[in-house]
C-alpha cells in the first residue's frame, strides 16, 4: 500500500488572511444567502399563496411545502454528502448549485399545490447537498485560528439572503406593482438569476488541498498552497506557526461500517453533542421562521405585502449575532459560547412566547422580541454547523455533516413547520405558545449537553481535533 508524507495541512493553517481566503468565503458563503432568500420568499409569500389568485393553498399546505423543502434538504445532504467525500468538494458544490437553479426556476412555474411541493422538495435537495460540500470545504480551506469566526460569519450570511427576500417581497407582492398571479413567481426566478452568477464565481474556487492529498494528488494540493504562500510573500505578510507532517496510507477503502464505528464508537460523545445541537436549532428555527408571515398576518393583521418590512429587522438581528459574537468562539472558547448562546436564546424564546400568549405584544414589539431572541439564536445555530464539521476525520467529514444535519433536521425540522402551521391555524395563542415552549426547552437541553460534552476546538488544527483515519502524525 502506498504512503504519502505531506505538510499541506500545517502550511494551510499558518497562512495569513489573504484575498484568496476572501474569494473563497464570498463564493461559498452564497449558499446561505440563497437558502435565506428561498426560505424568506416562501415565508413572506405564505399568506399570499392562500389567495385564489395564486395557488389557493391552505395554512396547512403552506406548512407542508416548508416540510417538503426540509425533507429534500435532508435527502440531498445524505446523497451529496457521500459523493462529496468520494468525488471532491469542488465538483459537488458546482453540481448542487446547478440543481438549485433548475429547481427554483421550476418552483416559479408551479401550477398547483403538488407541483409547488415537488419543486420545493428538489430545491431543498440542492441546498442540503450544498451544506455538506460547503461546510467541509470552508473548514478545510481556512486557517485554524479564525475558523470559528469565519464559519459563524459565513453561516450568518443566510440573513443577507433573508433581507434580500424581504425587500423583494415588499415589491413583488405589492398588487399595485405586480399582479398577485405574477409577483410570487418572479420572487423565485430572482433566486435562479442570482445562482447563475454564483456558478461562474465558484469555478475559480480551488479544490480542498486536504481532500487532494488524501486521494494521492499531493502535487496539486501543494501547488494550491504555494500559490497562496506566494500571495502572502508579495504582500509582505508573515507565515506564522510550525509546520508538522502527516503520513497517509493511500488507497484505503472507508466502508460505511467504518464510518459507523468511527462516529458511534470513538467519537460517540461528539456524536451526541452534534445531534443535540443540530436537532434543537432545527426545531427552534424552522418552527418559527417558516411560519413567521402567518403569525404576523393572522394574529396582527399585517398585510402580505408588508411582511417584508417586519422581516428586515429580524434578519439584521440574525446577521449581526454571529458577526459580533463570532470572534468570541475563537477567544473565549467553543464550550463557553455554545452553552451561553443556546441557553440565552432558549430563555428569551420562552419569555417572548409567554408575552405573545398574554396578548401584550403587537406586530412591532413581537418583531423586536424575535430580533433579540435570534441575535443569540443565530450564533447558536451557526455553532452547531461549525461543531459537526470540525470534530470528525477528513475522510468522512462531509458525510458526518450530512448525517447530523439529516438526523437533527429530520427530527427537529421537518415536523416543526407543519406543527406550527396547524397551531397557528387554530387562531389560539395559547396553543402556539406550547410550540414556543417546546422550542425553548430543546435549546436549554442542548445547552446542558454542550456544557458537559463540548470540545475546546478553538485555534486548533482539524488534524489535531480528529486525525484522518488513514494517517499518523510524523515528528
Amino acid at each position: 500500500m502506498n504512503e504519502l508524507v505531506t505538510d499541506v495541512p500545517g502550511r494551510m493553517d499558518r497562512l495569513p488572511w489573504l484575498r484568496w481566503h476572501t474569494m473563497i468565503v464570498v463564493a461559498l458563503g452564497v449558499t446561505w444567502i440563497l437558502d435565506g432568500l428561498e426560505v424568506t420568499i416562501v415565508g413572506a409569500i405564505g399568506s399570499a399563496l392562500e389567495s385564489p389568485l395564486t395557488l389557493g393553498l391552505t395554512s396547512a399546505e403552506v406548512g407542508l411545502s416548508a416540510s417538503a423543502y426540509i425533507a429534500g434538504a435532508i435527502g440531498g445532504a445524505l446523497f451529496f454528502g457521500h459523493l462529496t467525500d468520494k468525488w471532491g468538494r469542488k465538483r459537488l458544490f458546482l453540481y448542487t448549485l446547478l440543481l438549485y437553479v433548475l429547481a427554483t426556476v421550476a418552483t416559479g412555474c408551479s401550477w398547483n399545490v403538488w407541483s409547488f411541493i415537488v419543486f420545493r422538495f428538489f430545491t431543498g435537495t440542492a441546498i442540503g447537498g450544498e451544506y455538506a460540500a460547503i461546510n467541509s470545504a470552508i473548514d478545510e480551506l481556512l486557517p485554524a485560528r479564525v475558523r470559528g469566526f469565519a464559519a459563524l460569519a459565513i453561516n450568518g450570511s443566510y440573513w443577507v439572503g433573508t433581507a434580500m427576500g424581504a425587500l423583494s417581497s415588499t415589491v413583488l407582492l405589492n398588487p399595485t406593482i405586480f399582479a398577485p398571479s405574477v409577483g410570487w413567481r418572479l420572487a423565485f426566478l430572482l433566486g435562479g438569476v442570482l445562482a447563475v452568477a454564483v456558478v461562474l464565481v465558484r469555478t475559480h474556487v480551488p479544490e480542498s488541498p486536504r481532500w487532494l492529498m488524501l486521494h494521492g494528488r499531493n502535487a496539486e494540493a501543494v501547488a494550491i498552497v504555494e500559490k497562496a504562500e506566494a500571495e502572502a510573500k508579495r504582500r509582505g505578510l508573515p507565515l506564522t506557526g510550525e509546520v508538522g507532517t502527516l503520513r497517509i496510507q493511500l488507497g484505503q477503502h472507508i466502508s460505511l461500517l467504518t464510518v459507523a464505528k468511527t462516529i458511534l464508537g470513538k467519537y460517540r460523545a461528539r456524536a451526541v453533542l452534534g445531534l443535540s445541537l443540530m436537532l434543537s436549532q432545527a426545531f427552534f428555527y424552522n418552527a418559527i421562521f417558516f411560519t413567521y408571515a402567518l403569525v404576523l398576518t393572522k394574529f396582527f393583521q399585517v398585510l402580505p405585502e408588508h411582511v417584508g418590512w417586519y422581516l428586515l429587522p429580524f434578519a439584521a438581528g440574525n446577521f449581526f449575532g454571529p458577526l459580533l459574537l463570532g470572534r468570541l468562539f475563537d477567544h473565549a472558547g467553543r464550550r463557553v459560547m455554545i452553552v451561553s448562546t443556546y441557553a440565552t436564546s432558549g430563555v428569551l424564546l420562552l419569555i417572548t412566547g409567554f408575552l405573545f400568549r398574554q396578548g401584550v405584544l403587537d406586530a412591532t414589539t413581537q418583531t423586536v422580541c424575535w430580533c433579540v431572541v435570534f441575535f443569540f439564536g443565530s450564533a447558536a445555530a451557526s455553532s452547531a454547523y461549525l461543531t459537526v464539521s470540525e470534530l470528525f476525520p477528513l475522510e468522512i467529514r462531509a458525510l458526518a455533516i450530512a448525517l447530523f444535519y439529516a438526523v437533527g433536521t429530520g427530527a427537529g425540522g421537518v415536523a416543526a413547520p407543519a406543527l406550527f402551521g396547524a397551531l397557528i391555524g387554530t387562531g389560539d395563542p395559547s396553543r402556539v405558545f406550547l410550540g414556543y415552549a417546546l422550542g425553548a426547552a430543546l435549546m436549554l437541553l442542548a445547552a446542558g449537553v454542550a456544557a458537559k460534552l463540548a470540545v475546546n476546538a478553538e485555534r486548533k488544527s482539524l488534524e489535531e481535533l480528529a486525525m484522518p483515519l488513514t494517517a499518523a502524525r510524523e515528528r
